[in-house]
C-alpha cells in the first residue's frame, strides 16, 4: 500500500512539473514578445489640417478656430507620450460586441472530447493505478451512470498538488474553450462546472468529490479567465495582426484559446478587446540567500535556491474612460517558482473583480469596490495552503503627493480551502474545510525610481465541510519588498517572505510551523515606472 502511495505521489509530482514547465515557457515567450513590442522607441507623427492654429507642443490640447487661415502642422511625439494620450478604445470587434459567430455547440463538444483524450492518456500512462479494487481510469457508461444517480459525493484522497493545482488548471482548459468560442465569463463558468461534473462522474471509477468540483469548476474559472485575458493581451500588442511569436506565447499561456484560433480559422481569430487597461507587470529572477524552516521548534535549516516570479496587475483604478463592466476587468496574477526539484512551485495567486462599482474621493483618490473571486496555491517547504474564495473588498490608488502614490487592495471573504503538512500523515497529508480569509496588499510608489510593497494574507481553516470536523488551522503569510529602478526597465530588489501555520486536531499533537526567506532579485519592469495611474490635470499636480 505504501509503495502504491509513493508511486501515486511521484506521478503527481511529474504531472505537476510538466504543467508548470509549460507555464514557465509560455510566460517567458510572452514577456519577451511583449517587451520587444514595448521597447520599440519610434516616434508617431500626427498630420493635422484645420482652421485656426499655428504651433502646438504635444500633448497639449488642440483648440480649433475658424477665424484664421487654413494651415497644416506636424505634431510629433515620442511613443511614451502617444500611448499616454491615446484614448480608450471603444470600438469592439463585431465578434465580441454582437456575438456574431460565437458558438455554444463547439465548446460543448470540445470539453467532452478533451476529457475522453485525458482519460485515454491516463489509461495508457497509469494502467496499474487501483483504488477500491478498481482501476482508477477504467470508467465506462455504467460507472458514469452509477455516479450520476447514486454518487456518493465526498472528499477524495489525491495528492495536494493534483487536487489544488492540476484540477484548477484542468478547469482553466474548459474555460478557455468556452471563452475563445465567443462566450462571456458567466456562460463559460457554466461550461467549467459541467466539464468538472463530467470528469468527476465519468473520468474515473472513484467516487465523485466535492473538492474537485469546486477546484475545477470555480477555481478553474478564475485561473482560466486570468490566462485568457493575458493571452489576449499578448495577441493584442500595439495593434495589427499578431505575429507568430505572439500566437505561440498566447497558445502556451491559454492552450485551449490557441487550439480554437488554429482549428477554426478566421471564425475565432478576433482578439478579445482589453479596452486599454492600466497595467503593471514585472518579472524577477534571483536567489534565496537564507531560508529558515522551523517545524515544532526544531533547528533551522539554511537553503540557497534560485527563484523566479512573475506578477501582473490588470485594470488598475484611475484610468480615464476605463470601465469595469466585465468580470476580471481588474485582476491580479502572480506566481513564484523555486530551483528545487521536490518543491518547484512556491505559489500561484489570483484575485479578480467580478462585479461592483468605481468610486472616487477628491482629485487624488480613485478606486473600485465589490465582489472578488480568488484562487490561491501556496506551498512553502514545510506546509501548504490553497483556497478558492469569494470576497468583498476594494482596490484603490491614492496620490499622496505630486509624485508619490499608494496602491492597494483590502479583501475579506470566505473560501473552501485545503491545508496541511508536507510530511504525509495517513492517506492524505492535508485537510479540507470552509475558511474565512483576508488580504491586505499595498504598494508605495516613489515616482519612477523605487517602490515598497507589502502583502499580508490570513486563512482560518475550519473543519466544516471536510473530513476533520474537530480541527482547525491558522495560516498567515507576509511578503514585503523593495525595488529600485537602475536604468530603463531594469531594477534590483530585495524581498522577505514569512509564513506560519498553527494546527490543532483532536487525534494528534498540535503543530506550529514557520519559515522565512530573504531574496535578492533582478527585476524586469513592464515599463519605465511602477504602474502609477495618472488622471490628474496638469494644474493639480
Amino acid at each position: 500500500m505504501d509503495g502504491k502511495k509513493g508511486e501515486a505521489m511521484k506521478r503527481a509530482r511529474e504531472t505537476f512539473k510538466a504543467i508548470f514547465s509549460v507555464l514557465i515557457v509560455g510566460i517567458v515567450i510572452s514577456v519577451s514578445s511583449w517587451a520587444f513590442a514595448q521597447g520599440n522607441s519610434g516616434n508617431y507623427t500626427l498630420l493635422a489640417s484645420k482652421l485656426g492654429y499655428d504651433t502646438i507642443a504635444a500633448p497639449d490640447v488642440i483648440v480649433l478656430s475658424d477665424k484664421t487661415a487654413n494651415q497644416t502642422d506636424n505634431i510629433t511625439m515620442d511613443r511614451k507620450a502617444w500611448l499616454k494620450e491615446k484614448p480608450v478604445e471603444t470600438t469592439q470587434s463585431p465578434f465580441w460586441e454582437t456575438g456574431t459567430g460565437k458558438s455554444y455547440l463547439i465548446p460543448a463538444l470540445e470539453i467532452p472530447a478533451f476529457l475522453l483524450l485525458l482519460n485515454g492518456y491516463d489509461r495508457l500512462a497509469y494502467p496499474n493505478d487501483v483504488e477500491g479494487g478498481k482501476k482508477t481510469y477504467d470508467s465506462n457508461l455504467s460507472t458514469f451512470w452509477d455516479h450520476v444517480v447514486h454518487g456518493p459525493w465526498g472528499v477524495d484522497q489525491d495528492s495536494f498538488s493534483m487536487n489544488q493545482f492540476a484540477h484548477p488548471y484542468q478547469g482553466s482548459m474548459y474555460h478557455g474553450f468556452a471563452r475563445s468560442a465567443g462566450l462571456n465569463y458567466w456562460q463559460s463558468l457554466l461550461y467549467d462546472n459541467l466539464g468538472s461534473f463530467l470528469w468527476e462522474t465519468g473520468g474515473e471509477t472513484t467516487n465523485p468529490s466535492i473538492n474537485d468540483q469546486i477546484a475545477s469548476g470555480i477555481g478553474g474559472s478564475f485561473f482560466g479567465e486570468a490566462l485568457f485575458r493575458m493571452a489576449n493581451l499578448v495577441l493584442e500588442g500595439d495593434g495589427g495582426k499578431p505575429s507568430l511569436w505572439r500566437e505561440l506565447g498566447a497558445t502556451i499561456i491559454s492552450p485551449s484559446t490557441g487550439i480554437n484560433r488554429f482549428a477554426f480559422g478566421d471564425r475565432f481569430k478576433p482578439v478579445y478587446p482589453s479596452h486599454d487597461p492600466a497595467t503593471f507587470w514585472r518579472l524577477r529572477l534571483g536567489v534565496n540567500l537564507n531560508q529558515d524552516p522551523n517545524d515544532q521548534g526544531g533547528s533551522g535549516i539554511n537553503r540557497h535556491e534560485a527563484t523566479a516570479d512573475f506578477s501582473m496587475a490588470y485594470g488598475l483604478p484611475g484610468k480615464p474612460g476605463y470601465s469595469y463592466t466585465r468580470p476580471f476587468d481588474y485582476f491580479h496574477f502572480e506566481f513564484t517558482t523555486l530551483g528545487n526539484a521536490d518543491n518547484p512551485f512556491d505559489d500561484i495567486m489570483i484575485r479578480g473583480f467580478l462585479f461592483g462599482k468605481k468610486y472616487e474621493a477628491g482629485n487624488a483618490y480613485r478606486g473600485i469596490w465589490g465582489l472578488y473571486g480568488g484562487y490561491d496555491y501556496i506551498s512553502p517547504h514545510i506546509f501548504r495552503v490553497s483556497s478558492t474564495s469569494a470576497s468583498l473588498g476594494t482596490t484603490f490608488q491614492w496620490w499622496l503627493s505630486r509624485a508619490i502614490a499608494l496602491q492597494g487592495s483590502a479583501l475579506g471573504g470566505i473560501g473552501y480551502a485545503a491545508a496541511g503538512n508536507v510530511t504525509q500523515v495517513g492517506q492524505r497529508d492535508y485537510h479540507y474545510g470552509i475558511a474565512p480569509q483576508g488580504l491586505l496588499a499595498l504598494r508605495l510608489i516613489l515616482g519612477d525610481r523605487a517602490m515598497f510593497d507589502l502583502t499580508g494574507r490570513a486563512y482560518y481553516l475550519t473543519g466544516i465541510g471536510g473530513g476533520d470536523p474537530g480541527g482547525r488551522e491558522d495560516i498567515d503569510r507576509l511578503n514585503m519588498g523593495f525595488t529600485f529602478r537602475i536604468y530603463g526597465r531594469h531594477g534590483l530588489g530585495i524581498q522577505y517572505i514569512a509564513s506560519t501555520r498553527d494546527a490543532h486536531y483532536p487525534d494528534r499533537a498540535d503543530s506550529h510551523q514557520s519559515t522565512g526567506t530573504v531574496s535578492l532579485v533582478y527585476t524586469l519592469l513592464g515599463g519605465e515606472g511602477f504602474g502609477a495611474v495618472e488622471w490628474r490635470d496638469a494644474d493639480s499636480r
